[in-house]
Protein backbone atom coordinates (compact mmCIF):
# COMPACT_ATOMS: atom_id res chain seq x y z
CA UNK A 1 0.00 0.00 0.00
CA UNK A 2 2.62 2.60 0.97
CA UNK A 3 4.75 4.15 -1.69
CA UNK A 4 7.94 6.09 -1.50
CA UNK A 5 9.10 8.08 1.49
CA UNK A 6 7.92 11.63 0.85
CA UNK A 7 9.62 13.32 3.80
CA UNK A 8 10.89 13.09 7.35
CA UNK A 9 9.57 15.87 9.59
CA UNK A 10 11.74 17.43 12.28
CA UNK A 11 10.25 19.65 14.98
CA UNK A 12 12.21 22.71 16.05
CA UNK A 13 11.67 25.75 18.24
CA UNK A 14 13.57 27.96 15.78
CA UNK A 15 12.90 27.19 12.14
CA UNK A 16 15.22 29.95 10.88
CA UNK A 17 18.20 28.49 12.75
CA UNK A 18 17.31 24.95 11.68
CA UNK A 19 16.99 26.04 8.04
CA UNK A 20 20.37 27.79 8.28
CA UNK A 21 22.01 24.55 9.44
CA UNK A 22 20.70 22.71 6.39
CA UNK A 23 21.49 25.60 4.01
CA UNK A 24 24.87 26.78 5.33
CA UNK A 25 26.36 23.73 7.00
CA UNK A 26 25.02 20.97 4.77
CA UNK A 27 24.69 22.96 1.55
CA UNK A 28 21.06 21.97 0.95
CA UNK A 29 18.42 23.85 -1.00
CA UNK A 30 15.90 25.17 1.53
CA UNK A 31 12.47 26.68 0.90
CA UNK A 32 11.10 29.82 2.50
CA UNK A 33 8.96 29.35 5.63
CA UNK A 34 5.25 28.86 4.96
CA UNK A 35 2.62 29.16 7.70
CA UNK A 36 0.17 26.23 7.74
CA UNK A 37 -2.56 27.53 10.09
CA UNK A 38 -4.84 24.50 9.55
CA UNK A 39 -2.08 22.31 11.00
CA UNK A 40 -0.71 24.75 13.60
CA UNK A 41 2.79 24.81 12.13
CA UNK A 42 5.17 26.76 9.96
CA UNK A 43 7.02 24.57 7.48
CA UNK A 44 10.29 24.72 5.60
CA UNK A 45 11.23 22.00 3.12
CA UNK A 46 14.79 20.87 2.53
CA UNK A 47 15.13 19.27 -0.91
CA UNK A 48 17.28 16.14 -1.14
CA UNK A 49 17.96 14.01 -4.22
CA UNK A 50 15.71 11.17 -3.01
CA UNK A 51 13.25 12.80 -0.55
CA UNK A 52 12.70 15.90 1.59
CA UNK A 53 13.17 17.01 5.18
CA UNK A 54 10.27 19.03 6.57
CA UNK A 55 11.20 21.42 9.36
CA UNK A 56 8.26 22.22 11.65
CA UNK A 57 7.91 25.13 14.06
CA UNK A 58 4.85 25.70 16.27
CA UNK A 59 2.31 28.21 14.97
CA UNK A 60 -0.04 29.28 17.74
CA UNK A 61 -0.56 28.12 21.30
CA UNK A 62 -2.49 24.97 20.34
CA UNK A 63 0.09 23.67 17.89
CA UNK A 64 0.67 19.91 18.12
CA UNK A 65 4.35 20.72 17.58
CA UNK A 66 4.37 22.86 20.74
CA UNK A 67 3.16 19.85 22.69
CA UNK A 68 5.81 17.66 21.06
CA UNK A 69 8.52 20.21 21.99
CA UNK A 70 7.34 20.27 25.61
CA UNK A 71 8.18 16.57 25.77
CA UNK A 72 11.29 16.92 23.55
CA UNK A 73 12.81 20.34 24.31
CA UNK A 74 15.67 19.91 21.83
CA UNK A 75 13.30 19.01 19.01
CA UNK A 76 13.73 15.95 16.86
CA UNK A 77 12.04 13.64 14.41
CA UNK A 78 8.27 14.21 14.62
CA UNK A 79 6.92 11.97 11.84
CA UNK A 80 7.61 10.22 8.57
CA UNK A 81 5.42 10.65 5.50
CA UNK A 82 4.71 7.97 2.92
CA UNK A 83 2.90 8.44 -0.36
CA UNK A 84 -0.25 6.48 -1.23
CA UNK A 85 -2.15 6.26 -4.51
CA UNK A 86 -5.60 6.80 -2.98
CA UNK A 87 -5.93 8.42 0.44
CA UNK A 88 -9.54 7.29 0.93
CA UNK A 89 -8.68 3.68 0.11
CA UNK A 90 -5.69 3.91 2.48
CA UNK A 91 -7.91 5.27 5.28
CA UNK A 92 -10.42 2.46 4.75
CA UNK A 93 -7.65 -0.14 4.75
CA UNK A 94 -6.07 1.27 7.91
CA UNK A 95 -9.43 1.37 9.73
CA UNK A 96 -10.17 -2.21 8.63
CA UNK A 97 -6.84 -3.29 10.10
CA UNK A 98 -7.54 -1.52 13.40
CA UNK A 99 -5.09 1.37 13.00
CA UNK A 100 -5.94 4.61 14.76
CA UNK A 101 -6.23 7.66 12.53
CA UNK A 102 -5.70 10.88 14.46
CA UNK A 103 -8.06 13.84 14.48
CA UNK A 104 -11.41 13.39 12.75
CA UNK A 105 -10.09 10.47 10.71
CA UNK A 106 -10.85 12.35 7.51
CA UNK A 107 -8.13 13.59 5.15
CA UNK A 108 -7.10 17.25 5.36
CA UNK A 109 -5.09 19.22 2.84
CA UNK A 110 -1.42 19.12 3.83
CA UNK A 111 1.59 21.34 3.21
CA UNK A 112 1.94 20.11 -0.40
CA UNK A 113 -1.70 20.89 -1.21
CA UNK A 114 -2.59 17.19 -1.22
CA UNK A 115 -4.86 15.18 1.12
CA UNK A 116 -3.14 13.71 4.18
CA UNK A 117 -3.97 11.70 7.29
CA UNK A 118 -1.90 10.82 10.34
CA UNK A 119 -1.70 7.38 11.93
CA UNK A 120 -1.23 7.15 15.69
CA UNK A 121 2.27 6.16 16.85
CA UNK A 122 0.91 3.53 19.25
CA UNK A 123 0.06 1.40 16.23
CA UNK A 124 3.33 1.98 14.33
CA UNK A 125 6.29 1.16 16.54
CA UNK A 126 6.13 4.53 18.33
CA UNK A 127 6.31 6.56 15.10
CA UNK A 128 3.70 9.05 13.93
CA UNK A 129 2.98 8.23 10.27
CA UNK A 130 1.61 10.67 7.72
CA UNK A 131 0.03 9.28 4.56
CA UNK A 132 -0.11 11.69 1.62
CA UNK A 133 -1.93 11.10 -1.64
CA UNK A 134 0.41 11.23 -4.64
Amino acid sequence: MIGRLNHVAIATRDIASAAAVYRQTLGAQVSDPVPQPDHGVTTVFVDLPNTKIELLEPLGANSPIAKFLEKNPSGGVHHVCYEVDDIHAAVAQMKAKGATITGSGEPKIGAHGKPVVFLHPKDFVGTLIELEQR
